[in-house]
């Protein structure tokens, strides 16, 4: 066996259907397209969301509100997972150590939220921080570093 002579397997291909060569082959007239309309034509396509010149659902329904292209986006991150990771010896939570820990992509802005308690003192690097965050790790000991 080589390049030369390789082949599908039998029954793995069919000819394909030889369309509008005379009445005598059962596909000649309108070649397998039915009668008249849109899909009988050549080159048509079907739009997406054309639904036969009905309004179409899209232009149905109403529309309301908007996406703000200002919004920030933060990856919530609680004091009580804070204490957690303290609990592994680790005093200074930045955001290299969140991503590593796999509670943040790289890309991720991270903010503080205030659930849960926190004990040990620790420094805590972020884009963000709710004001009981702050409070609680400052009661605790530590540092709050906005980024």
């Amino acid at each position: 066996m080589n390049l030369s002579n390789l082949k599908p397997a039998v029954g793995a291909t069919r000819n394909e259907k030889r369309v509008g060569r005379g009445t005598g082959s059962g596909r000649g007239g309108t070649s397998t397209r039915g009668h008249k309309g849109a899909k009988s034509r050549s080159g048509y396509s079907k739009k997406s969301g054309f639904e036969g010149g009905q309004m179409p659902l899209q232009r149905r329904v109403p529309k309301f509100g908007f996406k703000s292209l200002n919004r920030v986006e933060y990856k919530a991150i609680n004091l009580d997972v804070l204490a957690g990771l303290a609990e592994g010896g680790a005093t200074t939570l930045d955001s290299a150590f969140f991503v590593n820990a796999g509670l943040a992509s790289k890309s991720a802005k991270i903010k503080i939220l205030g659930r849960g308690e926190i004990a040990t003192a620790l420094e805590v690097h972020a884009h963000a921080f709710s004001k009981s965050a702050v409070e609680a790790i400052e009661k605790a000991g530590g540092k709050a570093v906005t980024l």
